[in-house]
């Protein structure tokens, strides 16, 4: 049987690099529409949440009740993706503002190196972020992992759960680094 990894795709322009760049790091991997999980396949190792050009709180944004996984896998949630997640476990979604700004294109991000995702690379690193919304509030249980200087939550995790977010894009070039943090993802925590 084959080891796979699932991206839930929640419309992201990057998906499809999401997929690309896992299938670079030796992973099968299979995109499936947000709503279409491949329930009762042994074969999933881990999960990625996709971004997404809506916001959670859009009543039209892609929406799906991830009970049925959460606790059963590895997931790593990323922009859209990690908004999705914290929303979904009671954390608070916020929109930027003058006190917490959007944040568009490369940022300076500073990492907590003890986190799996971030094990073994440079402590500083510059990521691409693409987004109006920002995590707020943290869900019980999770801790900061990553920040810049507006984002407190650039990266988050619950170990317990096995849950892990950016709100930056490890997929694309932009973000040194990003090749080794969706490798980890992978390899460290999804085995």
């Amino acid at each position: 049987m084959q080891e796979k990894i699932i991206i839930l795709d929640f419309g992201s322009q990057t998906t499809q690099l999401i997929g690309r760049r896992v299938r670079e790091l030796d992973t099968y991997c299979e995109i499936v529409p947000y709503n279409k999980f491949p329930k009762g396949d042994e074969s999933v190792k881990g999960v990625i949440l996709s971004g997404s050009p809506f916001s959670v709180y859009d009543e039209s944004a892609f929406k799906v009740d991830l009970s049925e996984i959460r606790g059963k896998y590895p997931i790593l949630g990323i922009c859209y993706g990690a908004q999705f997640m914290v929303y979904g476990l009671g954390g608070t979604i916020g929109k930027a503002n003058e006190n917490a700004a959007a944040e568009f294109g490369r940022t300076e991000c500073e990492f907590d190196t003890e986190c799996a995702v971030f094990d073994g690379l440079k402590k500083n690193s510059v990521v691409w972020m693409s987004h109006n919304d920002y995590i707020e509030v943290l869900p019980d249980g999770f801790k900061a992992v990553g920040h810049s200087d507006k984002c407190p939550y650039a990266a988050i995790e619950n170990v317990e759960k096995g849950f892990y977010a950016t709100q930056f894009h490890p997929e694309v070039n932009h973000t040194e680094q990003g090749f080794d943090m969706l490798g980890n993802f992978l390899y460290k925590v999804c085995h």
